[in-house]
């Protein structure tokens, strides 16, 4: 696969192995996670039924500031917001409504929006995070597993943190013990001590 450091589907069946691997090549691809997974592994035993996965992100995308897309300057009036580009304008426009309400919150134009509330530091207005975009990435990942899992597997587990992912899902109700030994057991196929 394209983008990926290291990429295997395990299967007892080879026909399984290779229409898994050309489902998650698809799926991945589709939604641009091979410029994001560096490695990934999937199991699958279909005598349990089983479908394990487990990953790692390659790319961490950062918090997106306030600052990295307006600047603010401090009037007596409260805090104007220079919007540089419009991509967070929305994210943005939530976060100060639920903080200091709608009717203190003005946007004269597409690139100007006050903040009525006198005494505000402007630089703690530019530390404010709008969008963590990791929290999309982690919501992408687990869609684009359980779009490559079988269908009918509606026992699921999934764990996406500090770089790592995994992925389980089955038919039927699993060992906690043996589904931890597995995890640890393909986290170091990959070189994760999980």
């Amino acid at each position: 696969m394209k983008g990926l450091e290291y990429f295997e589907v395990e299967c007892v069946e080879q026909a399984g192995a290779e229409t898994y691997s050309q489902i998650a090549d698809n799926i991945l691809s589709d939604l641009n996670l091979n410029q994001s997974i560096g490695r990934l592994h999937i199991y699958i035993d279909p005598e349990i039924p089983l479908f394990l996965a487990v990953g790692v992100i390659k790319q961490m995308p950062g918090l997106v500031h306030i600052r990295d897309f307006a600047s603010a300057l401090g009037t007596e009036t409260g805090v104007v917001l220079d919007i540089g580009t419009e991509t967070y304008l929305s994210p943005m426009l939530s976060i100060l409504w639920d903080r200091y309400g709608r009717d203190l919150i003005t946007q004269p134009d597409r690139f100007t929006v006050n903040i009525l509330v006198p005494g505000l530091n402007p630089r703690e207005i530019e530390d404010m995070v709008v969008v963590d975009p990791s929290e999309g990435m982690f919501h992408d990942i687990i869609y684009a597993l359980q779009w490559i899992a079988p269908e009918g597997f509606k026992v699921r587990r999934q764990s996406i943190g500090e770089g790592i992912f995994s992925y389980v899902a089955s038919e039927n109700t699993l060992d906690q013990e043996e589904i931890e030994a597995l995890l640890k057991e393909k986290f170091a196929r990959i070189g994760v001590n999980a």
